[in-house]
């Protein structure tokens, strides 16, 4: 996807960010804690890197306040330009416009997409289908070389209401839907999904499949062989904890398991 045959994309979970309980006040740290992180992804050899506001703890659902925005966009054009890998965007929880408007400005590769098709519920509430909106505002926006990556039957959240329809039936409607890719995921973060899920997925859709949780050194080989690319950020971090700073010595070590 990003120049190998199944690409690593390294997260950077970005600080507490301006909007957000528990901000610090101080823009220039968050900055220089994500440049670190997304500079040790570098130097490890990801083919990309994803930037996820995933401390804004509580999420909001569906948006977000301006002034996340504002900051998002700043970090990500600073990954951009320090890395010069492609960069992706994710705004927690399903602010998927928004996460559309700061890959515009800052001319990112792709989106990760919560509730692109059928509805489900997540820790914040009832995520619904955003997959008209989204493409046509991306239509809007001349924005059609970022890339839309949709989770399906994704990770934190119930799907008792979609439990008549499939994991691949999933895939499928994101594809019919223009979608650009699919994301498979286990349960919660660092949980890794079946691989006879990514496998059934991959058999049954022409676009591509990114496995997005719970990639590790067990793993990775096996679900390489399956996947066009691996989203990984638990597994690259000290002590194996989602929220510590990335380890440049993990990320090499997993990165050197794969062939080009």
């Amino acid at each position: 996807m990003f120049g190998r045959k199944c690409s690593i994309i390294g997260v950077v979970h970005v600080p507490p960010l301006p909007g957000s309980a528990n901000y610090g006040g101080d823009m220039s740290q968050i900055l220089a804690s994500s440049l670190f992180d997304a500079l040790n992804y570098k130097d490890g050899g990801v083919d990309a890197i994803i930037v996820e506001n995933m401390h804004d703890l509580p999420y909001s659902l569906s948006t977000v306040s301006s002034e996340t925005v504002a900051a998002m966009t700043i970090i990500v054009n600073a990954i951009k330009y320090e890395t010069m890998l492609p960069v992706g965007v994710q705004i927690l929880a399903g602010a998927n416009l928004e996460a559309l408007a700061v890959a515009i400005a800052c001319e990112a590769r792709f989106i990760r997409v919560e509730g692109y098709v059928y509805a489900h519920v997540g820790d914040e509430g009832l995520h619904e289908s955003c997959a008209h909106q989204l493409v046509k505002q991306r239509a809007y926006l001349k924005g059609n070389k970022i890339k839309i990556f949709a989770d399906i039957k994704k990770k934190h959240s119930s799907h008792a209401i979609t439990e008549d329809i499939s994991l691949v039936d999933t895939a499928k409607s994101v594809e019919f839907f223009l979608g650009d890719g699919v994301i498979v995921t286990g349960k919660s973060t660092g949980i890794s999904p079946p691989i006879s899920d990514v496998q059934a997925v991959k058999q049954n859709v022409n676009i591509p499949v990114i496995v997005g949780s719970g990639v590790n050194m067990d793993n990775i080989i096996e679900f390489s062989n399956i996947a066009n690319a691996l989203i990984v950020g638990t597994a690259f971090k000290k002590d194996y904890y989602w929220a510590n700073p990335v380890s440049e010595t993990r990320v090499k070590k997993m990165v050197s398991l794969l062939k080009d």
